[in-house]
């Protein structure tokens, strides 16, 4: 059986995977409400009060499972990984409770006025009610990311008899990382609900939903990811460089680069084998490598041998790097198309359509692909320079944990199968309402394309 060591990684890992699916949703949805409300109270026109009146059932749906996966996680710092807070938990302790305040204090108590507010406040209240929830949702990100980033890039603390106290709070929260972070986790979190309203707006499409909300769901969808996604490539770039500078093993792990070289080459495919130091079967662009890192073609890229024992293993972080790379890509191009099409104003193709449902949670993959690369790429630390995984890690016997793993990974299933066809079932039964005042139903998805086509004046 693994030890203890591996299987509380594990266990950490599939608890956070499925964590994350829910605040990348929630953090941006819950700004596309407040844009569909905001419309709504500037234009009277009810196909944004239609269109908020089914996403905030999406967005509280995703709330309870991104609070209650959160608690769970929450416990395994003292069941898995006693060290860390023992270590670092005086910083670490004061920026979780903050996320936690503004998660309860803000986001679930106007939630329910979100929800079921509508006639009984007044809409000026209902309005503050979602704005204050899309705050709550940025400033518990705020948090959590300021502790993330800190773990990565450590600073304005200072180590005690093995204890690290902050010396200053405006150094821990605004590490070398935070700024960088931020905007690319907030990022993603705004392209994973683009390709979810557009996902959900296609699904009811094809299913001769063709009402107003649909289309201008569908249309702020494709709008968001058309013009984020060469945003969001663009800062990820400006992260990789502040990678390269504050965490150079982790850039070595993404490019599989065994050596310390000039002029290193991009290796565009390979087979990191760890054994022989080396890519089997690599297919590599000479100087790229250099030139994207060091914007010097023959810019020198530190290697794997640098950080003898203290490197990520490189397998992982590679293929995880280049699945995040591949996914953005995908989206690019799915989303630029789309754009066209509408900038055409022409019909989206049915063919269209169904490749926007297959891509619905598209952000979710990028995301995790993500978290892999930036998680595992800070091992073999917790906090890097400061604090060990291994140094951290629980007592508890391995087969206890094995168990408790299988049994998250069971529930996570059950749970996530279930999220995702209750979102789907929730578009059908708008679908169906909506069909009864759509247009004849042979002709439903290209009636709602060309809808969406000709209301950008209204969106």
């Amino acid at each position: 059986m693994p030890d203890a060591l591996l299987l509380s990684r594990l266990q950490f890992a599939a608890n956070i995977s499925f964590h994350i699916l829910f605040p990348m949703i929630s953090i941006a949805l819950a700004w596309v409400l407040l844009f569909f409300k905001l419309r709504f109270n500037a234009t009277g026109d009810e196909k944004w009060m239609n269109a908020y009146r089914f996403w905030v059932k999406v967005f509280a749906l995703t709330f309870a499972l991104g609070v209650v996966s959160g608690i769970t996680m929450s416990f395994q710092f003292g069941t898995n990984w006693p060290g860390f807070m023992n270590t670092v938990g005086n910083i670490a302790g004061p920026l979780l409770a903050y996320e936690v305040l503004t998660a309860f204090f803000l986001e679930a108590t106007f939630l329910g006025i979100m929800l079921f507010g509508f006639k009984r406040v007044s809409n000026r209240m209902h309005t503050v009610a979602t704005v204050l929830v899309a705050v709550g949702t940025s400033l518990s990100a705020f948090w959590i990311l300021a502790l993330i980033s800190w773990m990565h890039t450590p600073t304005g603390f200072e180590m005690r008899d093995g204890v690290a106290h902050a010396t200053s709070w405006i150094d821990v929260i605004f590490n070398p990382s935070f700024g960088y972070r931020l905007v690319h986790t907030m990022l993603a979190s705004f392209l994973t609900v683009s390709f979810l309203l557009m996902g959900l707006s296609a699904y009811r499409a094809l299913r001769n939903d063709a009402t107003p909300a649909v289309s201008a769901a569908l249309r702020i969808g494709v709008i968001m990811a058309a013009v984020l996604t060469p945003l969001q490539i663009f800062t990820g770039d400006m992260h990789g460089l502040n990678t390269l500078e504050h965490q150079p093993a982790k850039v070595a792990a993404m490019e599989a680069l065994w050596e310390t070289e000039r002029g290193a080459p991009l290796v565009l495919f390979g087979l990191p084998d760890a054994e022989t130091q080396s890519n089997r079967f690599a297919i590599e662009l000479p100087g790229m490598a250099s030139l994207i890192l060091t914007h010097d073609i023959q810019g020198e890229v530190k290697g794997i041998n640098e950080f003898p024992n203290a490197h990520p293993p490189v397998a992982p972080v590679f293929w995880s790097f280049r699945v995040m790379v591949g996914t953005g890509v995908l989206m690019l191009l799915v989303s630029w198309v789309a754009a066209w099409s509408l900038k055409r104003r022409s019909a989206l193709p049915p063919i269209l359509l169904k490749v926007l449902v297959v891509m619905t949670f598209a952000g979710w993959v990028g995301v995790l692909s993500g978290w892999y690369t930036t998680e595992i790429g800070r091992q073999p630390f917790l906090v890097t320079g400061v604090l060990r995984t291994a140094d951290a890690v629980t007592s508890v016997p391995a087969g206890s944990i094995g168990l408790t793993l299988a049994l998250y990974l069971l529930l996570y299933a059950v749970l996530i199968t279930a999220y995702i066809s209750v979102v789907f079932y929730l578009a059908r039964q708008a679908g169906q309402a909506g069909a009864k005042t759509a247009e004849p139903a042979a002709h439903g998805p290209r009636v709602l394309a060309g809808k969406a086509a000709t209301e950008g004046g209204h969106a």
